[in-house]
């Protein structure tokens, strides 16, 4: 089995519906089994500013597909939770990063890991440190820990615990 961390974000009404509909494809297909579910957060939004705050959470997954049938899957739900790319870093339904995948490095067009902004972003690390804190991110090889106490006050503050039933 594989194990593989991704990052789950929407913002777009209703945020908590679109995360509990995207657990529950996941759980759905017998290849992928949950291990560990971080809290969600409520965090403002990176890159384009102009939206809705997003709720953000990041799950450890034991996985038989490969990395691109896991992006696959990934995508499949997006789509169906009606995902759409009209703008970058915009308002979404639902959001499935890989993170990382075993401790594979992958540089391919469809999917590079580790993803190659999770270092920097808190509404990543604040999630995958409350699951997973002394996790080696590869290539980097530093804890997620560590890169959570490199950022920025201000951007730790943005990241607010979310009450939910998640």
């Amino acid at each position: 089995m594989n194990q593989a961390f991704i990052a789950l974000g929407t913002n777009i009404e209703p945020r908590e519906e679109h995360l509990l509909q995207a657990l529950d494809l996941l759980e759905a297909d017998t290849r992928i089994t949950i291990q560990k579910k971080s809290s969600v957060y409520e965090t403002a939004p990176v890159g384009y500013l102009h939206q809705a705050d997003f709720l953000n959470m990041v799950l450890e997954l034991q996985t038989s597909l490969s990395p691109i049938e896991l992006l696959d899957s990934c995508q499949q739900i997006e789509k169906e939770l009606g995902r759409k790319r009209d703008i970058r870093f915009g308002p979404r339904t639902i959001d499935l990063d890989i993170l990382t995948f075993n401790h594979e490095n992958s540089t391919v067009e469809r999917l590079i890991i580790p993803h190659p902004r999770m270092h920097e972003r808190a509404f990543v690390l604040i999630p995958l440190a409350e699951i997973a804190p002394e996790f080696m991110i590869p290539v980097h090889e530093r804890s997620v820990e560590a890169y959570l106490e490199d950022l920025p006050e201000q951007d730790k503050e943005d990241v607010r615990l979310w009450k939910s039933d998640i």
